[in-house]
């Protein structure tokens, strides 16, 4: 069984529509301007043992009071993953002290202060869930001197401490470019992934993201990363459907790859409210498998590249793929992302 994510963006209105739309109040015009989405958006809700194992986690997470991407930013592959008794654990709040244009996470100028008893309850859940790897991602916290480091660091030592056969991954904030706070954060910090994204192509930056924000900035951040802790797999994500072009995305994984990238996941934007950017392309499944090759010839260890691929999408089997195991895409062909190395039935 399969179905069909919320309709979102707007088609081109003609002249006619346009004069009539513009007597209408904002919020029923952004209604009427929706469309569905291509026909290849389409996710599988669980059933049987998945099923189990999707309330398992969801109840988990909620029984330990705990914020997670998968719902937070709204992830189209949150049955795919809690099936699987895996999440991505959001920490150091639910609201963000950044406006990206992109991001369905709640904004806030002063947030709540840091829960001191999350290391634990985070610790909790994840030893309660029996994973094998865990994606811990945060919020901006530009209130803090160090964008939260000391804090993130305290959470994942904690899991680390409770269960260390687990896999962890940190899916980093930029931390406002400060490399003193990430070689804090990062010294003998046991993860074995450290990723940041850097959502769009450069050129956009300014439109999609928070003024506080840069593919520069990023990019510092991940070399520097790579940098201090070469033992680790450095990973980032790309969003396409925001305006940019089929070259501009390689450009990006070029500039990515230049400064120490294992691997790279690259998945559509999709508007999270009427109030968010809307989407410029559905670029069709095929183009994103041609994206899948360029990148593996561009030398990433790492790829995942679908419609509905997100940045923690399918973790642990990318982490393996990344230390030599096969190809995400062609273990798990009932996933989202595409490539040309498993074409038949996917394109």
């Amino acid at each position: 069984m399969s179905t069909r994510l919320p309709i979102i963006d707007s088609d081109i209105l003609t002249t006619n529509e346009t004069k009539q739309k513009s007597s209408e109040s904002t919020p029923r015009r952004r209604k009427a301007e929706r469309k569905r989405l291509p026909e290849w958006f389409k996710t599988s809700l669980p059933t049987g043992s998945a099923q189990r194992n999707f309330n398992k986690t969801k109840s988990n997470v909620h029984e330990h009071g705990l914020h997670t991407v998968c719902e937070e930013a709204r992830c189209p592959n949150v049955h795919d993953c809690w099936a699987r008794g895996t999440a991505t654990f959001m920490i150091a709040g639910e609201v963000c002290t950044r406006g990206c244009r992109f991001c369905a996470v709640g904004t806030i100028r002063k947030p709540p202060m840091l829960d001191p008893n999350e290391p634990k309850e985070l610790a909790d859940a994840i030893e309660n869930m029996e994973i094998s790897h865990a994606v811990i991602t945060v919020v901006n916290r530009d209130d803090l001197p160090d964008g939260g480091a000391e804090h993130y660091k305290k959470c994942l030592l904690e899991v680390n401490q409770r269960t260390p056969n687990v896999g962890l991954e940190l899916l980093c904030s930029d931390l406002e470019g400060n490399l003193t706070a990430l070689e804090k954060l990062l010294y003998k910090l046991p993860i074995k992934v450290f990723a940041h994204n850097v959502e769009c192509v450069p050129r956009l930056d300014s439109v999609v993201r928070d003024p506080r924000a840069s593919f520069d900035q990023s990019i510092k951040i991940l070399k520097e990363a790579k940098r201090l802790r070469p033992d680790l797999r450095i990973k980032s994500s790309i969003m396409v459907g925001l305006g940019e072009t089929d070259e501009e995305v390689v450009e990006a994984m070029e500039l990515l790859r230049d400064v120490g990238v294992d691997m790279i996941t690259l998945g559509q934007y999709l508007q999270p409210s009427d109030r968010h950017l809307p989407i410029d392309r559905f670029p069709e499944p095929k183009q994103f498998a041609d994206w899948d090759k360029q990148a593996r010839e561009i030398g990433f260890k790492a790829v995942a590249s679908g419609p509905l691929v997100r940045s923690s999408y399918r973790a642990g089997l990318l982490f393996e793929e990344a230390e030599g195991a096969e190809p995400v895409v062609t273990r798990e062909s009932t996933g989202s992302a595409v490539s040309h190395l498993n074409l038949i039935g996917k394109l």
